[in-house]
């Protein structure tokens, strides 16, 4: 599939710059999968506003694929999405593993109706940049691609301005989820997307959960042939934003509007401190993001999505400390979260 296949109300609004959290997994107590939690899930993040979703990605947890649940997880977004709302959402699969392998997830992203493959490279560590460009071309020949850098303290690989320049120039790759939690290896994606000419062509997503709000009002200024190209982030596909989605909605249109009205108000850039020590908490930086799945599942619990925080991995779970600074951020910041829009939807979304 190609991008020129897509819709054009979808590829208009992920041009457009959308709110797009990363699908959490929902699992029961015997870890198997809780498919009344994971519906309930879905029907929250379309009910909130959301412009797309991003299924069988890091947050929904790479292991789907070892116990055999990345086609069913992957279907009962999709289902549950389109059974929920008449809207089109620009709907990213996650793709990973070699080349074989990243080959077949994207052939069944697109016989579910993705519209985009999230293209994780952890698979490349330690191999040269012509593979790696050779492995995303040859992907890119099945699903229009996301690039995704991961940041390397959850397995991501460090890539250069002139890895992103060659990524960048592959005709279907249509945008970059920039998330290494790292300014100078952001900018590495600029200068490489600007030295490609693509910036019309691949929209740029902040994944930098540490970064948020300004990296979506930052104009990002970098020279080409001597002259300034400025390149923006358009919208987000963030593990952050699978928590009080209602509010990340809310905060993605306010800051597309201050970008347009300019210049951004001081009491929302104040904003994205706040936003960032929520971060920490739910991502646990404190224990260099041991956490950080978890994190995000204990938000939700507490609120009655998921009943609680049980990952694949019997070793993925809070760190020591983690609950007391969920606590502390949930009494400093109550006014970001979306705990009343949850409350008085839940009964319904879990029907």
């Amino acid at each position: 599939m190609h991008h020129s296949d897509l819709p054009q109300e979808v590829l208009a609004s992920l041009r457009r710059g959308a709110a797009i959290p990363a699908h959490p997994l929902a699992l029961d107590a015997g870890r198997n999968f809780d498919r009344r939690r994971q519906r309930a899930l879905t029907r929250y993040y379309v009910d909130a506003g959301v412009g797309g979703l991003a299924v069988g990605v890091h947050t929904t947890q790479f292991a789907i694929r070892d116990i055999g649940l990345y086609e069913p997880v992957l279907a009962t977004a999709m289902e549950d999405s389109r059974a929920w709302t008449g809207r089109p959402l620009v709907m990213v699969a996650g793709v990973c593993g070699r080349t074989e392998q990243a080959i077949e997830e994207a052939r069944t992203a697109v016989r579910l109706g993705y519209h985009a493959g999230l293209l994780s490279l952890a698979a490349f560590k330690g191999e040269d940049m012509d593979t790696v460009i050779a492995h995303c071309r040859r992907v890119a020949e099945e699903i229009p691609l996301v690039g995704f850098y991961l940041q390397p303290a959850v397995g991501g690989l460090p890539l250069d301005a002139a890895f992103w320049e060659r990524f960048a120039a592959i005709d279907n790759v249509v945008a970059i989820k920039v998330a290494p939690f790292n300014r100078y290896r952001t900018l590495d994606v600029m200068r490489g997307v600007a030295a490609a000419r693509a910036e019309e062509r691949v929209t740029l997503y902040t994944g930098n959960d540490d970064h948020i709000l300004l990296d979506l009002v930052t104009p990002f200024t970098v020279m080409r042939d001597g002259a300034p190209v400025t390149l923006r982030f358009r919208g987000g596909l963030l593990g952050h934003w699978s928590v009080w989605a209602r509010r990340a909605v809310e905060l993605l249109e306010r800051l597309q509007a201050a970008v347009a009205a300019g210049p951004i108000p001081p009491e929302v850039l104040a904003l994205d401190s706040r936003i960032t020590d929520c971060n920490a908490a739910f991502f646990d930086v404190a224990n260099n993001f041991h956490g950080c799945i978890a994190g995000c599942h204990e938000v939700l619990r507490r609120q009655g999505l998921l009943e609680g925080i049980w990952c694949i991995d019997p070793k993925e779970g809070l760190s020591p400390g983690q609950a007391g600074e969920i606590d502390r951020v949930l009494r400093d910041h109550a006014d970001l979260s979306d705990d009343a829009f949850v409350a008085a939807n839940l009964e319904r979304w879990l029907s």
